[in-house]
């Protein structure tokens, strides 16, 4: 649908509310543990009646407060501005260039970026991938709540657990002590697993360029779709060595803070493939930019956690590759994704998709 067609709304309101959701399984990384997911959720309410919905993951208890006050204070330039997602994002940026606008600033204003695209494509009648320009279809996804760090010799049983929920592919967190403990982990997924089993690793920027490059060789073989996030994320040209060095692809860009750092990686070829994270490439607006730049570089399009928004978008991306499942925001959901056969489609109702189930965001609520 062309900018010109969007349907009229006007903001009233900004509604935030922070939770503290208890995850099913707990998920350990070669940075920690993470046992609740903290979220704030995100209401925009409209004149003509139409509320968007959105919500951001805050990672620590402790950015919590910070992100709402943010999303509070923020609301003072946009009240009873037009439901105009660019125009938001141009207000947001004008009052921010000077203090700072990556980081939490902007990781919380995307939250009010994809509600405000939730909300007119609720007015417009329309699912968002269509408000987008893109058709519902079937996203491969895999299943990323578990197999976190942990005894490497026990990751077999587990990874047959996640597949048992409808998926085909799983994601084994790596970074061990020893580079012999990362290829016994994967080792152990890949022989519980059915053959044709897609296994993709994480190691969630945990190692040295030397380290990434010499742990990527030892799992060259062992049938790993990707090694995610081997070293820092933003030391491009050392992913590009890894990348080079290694021929199990390499992927980044969960970390990406909006579309330029995105254009930089690309330009240094610090990856065989990207992933979005929709907090962070600011919402909607930000993807679909990014989706536009990683379609003329030809490259592939993963996402990072938020998949009942993040479907949507991959459906609207020409170089849509996997949707990364968590189930972290389901318990305060009304209507949870479902997966079928390895896959999620993008609900075919108005907007997003994203209900809040008031009972369970009462229970949960900070």
């Amino acid at each position: 649908m062309m900018a010109a067609s969007l349907p009229k709304l006007t903001i009233r309101s900004l509604n935030v509310r922070p939770v503290r959701v208890p995850m099913r399984r707990p998920l350990g990384t070669s940075a920690g543990a993470i046992r609740t997911a903290p979220l704030v959720l995100i209401d925009l309410v409209t004149h003509e009646g139409i509320t968007g919905h959105a919500y951001l993951m805050c990672y620590a208890e402790r950015l919590v407060a910070a992100a709402c006050a943010l999303l509070r204070e923020s609301f003072e330039l946009i009240d009873g501005k037009a439901v105009a997602p660019l125009e938001i994002a141009a207000r947001f940026d004008r009052a921010y260039r000077i203090p700072g606008f990556e980081g939490l600033v902007s990781n919380a204003l995307s939250g009010i970026d994809v509600a405000a695209w939730d909300a007119l494509a609720q007015a417009a009648g329309v699912p968002l991938v269509r408000l987008l320009g893109g058709q519902s279809r079937p996203i491969p996804t895999y299943n990323s709540n578990g197999l976190s760090v942990s005894n490497p010799d026990a990751m077999g049983e587990e990874a047959r657990e996640l597949l048992s929920e409808g998926f085909r592919a799983v994601k084994l967190r790596l970074g061990y002590g020893t580079l012999e403990e990362d290829v016994r982990a994967a080792r152990a997924v890949r022989a519980a697993v059915p053959a044709g089993t897609v296994v993709m690793s994480d190691y969630n920027q945990g190692l040295s360029v030397a380290e990434a490059i010499a742990r990527g060789r030892a799992l060259d073989g062992e049938g790993l779709a990707w090694i995610e996030e081997p070293i820092r994320h933003g030391d491009y040209e050392g992913c590009a060595r890894v990348a080079a060095a290694v021929s199990t692809p390499v992927q980044i860009g969960e970390n990406f803070i909006g579309t330029h750092q995105l254009a930089r990686a690309l330009q240094a070829h610090a990856s065989d493939y990207v992933m979005f994270d929709l907090m962070r490439i600011f919402g909607v607006t930000g993807w679909m930019h990014g989706a536009a730049i990683a379609e003329a570089a030809g490259i592939e399009v993963s996402s990072h956690l938020f998949p009942e928004v993040s479907v949507h978008l991959l459906a609207a991306t020409p170089t849509a590759h996997w949707l990364e499942y968590v189930d972290w925001a389901a318990p305060i959901l009304a209507r949870p994704l479902t997966v079928v056969d390895g896959h999620v489609t993008p609900p075919d109702r108005p907007g997003a998709g994203i209900a809040w189930n008031e009972d369970a965001v009462r229970a949960y609520t900070m």
